[in-house]
């Protein structure tokens, strides 16, 4: 039987795991009871620090957080794992799982890892995951470590969900700045050569320096920093670097402004997904969808067009 919503919010304020994680399956699910919870924790969220790891596939970002997480622990943080995968075309879950991740830490009362699926969503995050970022910050993570699903150079979403980003990449690839430019060396706020006991670890870190010369003059220029994550080695220096750029985030008032526009970005995601739910109920409801179908099966309408009529509440031309 589930538990009423001030129940579970009273779970998760405690800290219990198992409640934050029937929450977070809610929340995904997008049931009313999800939402109602959440109405009522925000108010209690807004302490958490954020870091997105993202880059490319095989470049150990599982390994680092994982690293990065024992380095917290070890200072007494509370920490949040979100855990981007691919989705399962069999199930429509998180096709990794939380149980071959974060092995350290599974028994950490400490620690609270959820592995999430993109359920087709581009970008490199699940679409509910800036929902999960407020449930585990209401429950009193102190850092959030969120790693991006690691497909490819597209994911750039993650800079609208995490005050800092990582960029990890490996030597190996080829031209590290040809791996990493299309739209990601715009979102990192440092870069990390993991893996660097490789040849032309070196190598791949002076291609990265070179090009974030060439951007424009900013107040933070974004280091980069060579890792043996496996090892624990440079790991420290990693955490360092993300604690500077918060203390130069908040010196130049920037992170009350990124936290500002996040909100803006999830109050603009909520409108779309609520306007699609309605919108569709409604058009199923009184048939008007499966005419617009067979307008546009039948090449008399476009899709565009259809889709207007959807959110006029007009219905196909006979």
């Amino acid at each position: 039987m589930s538990l009423p919503v001030e129940a579970l919010v009273a779970q998760v304020l405690a800290g219990s795991h198992q409640a934050a994680a029937r929450l977070i399956s809610l929340v995904e699910d997008g049931e009313p009871a999800g939402r109602e919870a959440l109405r009522v924790l925000l108010p209690h969220a807004g302490r958490a620090y954020t870091v997105g790891v993202t880059g490319p596939p095989g470049a150990g970002k599982s390994t680092l957080v994982d690293a990065l997480t024992a380095l917290l622990r070890a200072e007494g943080d509370r920490v949040g794992i979100i855990a981007v995968d691919p989705t399962s075309p069999f199930t429509g879950g998180a096709l990794l799982a939380d149980r071959v991740r974060m092995q350290a830490h599974a028994t950490d009362p400490g620690v609270f890892v959820r592995s999430m699926a993109t359920r087709g969503h581009l970008g490199g995050l699940a679409p509910a995951t800036g929902d999960v970022v407020h449930i585990l910050d209401a429950m009193g993570c102190g850092t959030i470590l969120i790693e991006t699903v690691g497909a490819g150079q597209g994911e750039v979403e993650v800079v609208g969900t995490a005050d800092t980003v990582a960029v990890v990449t490996v030597p190996g690839l080829g031209d590290a700045v040809q791996t990493l430019k299309a739209g990601i060396m715009e979102i990192g706020d440092l870069f990390v050569v993991n893996k660097a006991d490789r040849p032309d670890a070196e190598r791949t870190a002076t291609e990265i320096n070179a090009m974030l010369r060439l951007a424009p003059p900013q107040g933070w220029r974004p280091p980069v920093l060579k890792t043996v994550a496996l090892r624990g080695e440079g790991v420290g220096e990693v955490l360092e670097a993300i604690r500077g750029h918060r203390a130069y985030l908040e010196a130049a008032g920037l992170l009350a402004v990124r936290r500002r526009e996040r909100r803006r970005a999830e109050i603009l995601r909520a409108l779309q997904t609520r306007i699609s739910e309605e919108v569709v109920a409604g058009a199923r409801a009184d048939g008007t969808l499966d005419a617009l179908v067979e307008e546009v099966a039948q090449g008399r309408l476009d899709p565009h067009t259809a889709a207007g009529h959807l959110l006029r509440g007009t219905k196909a031309r006979p």
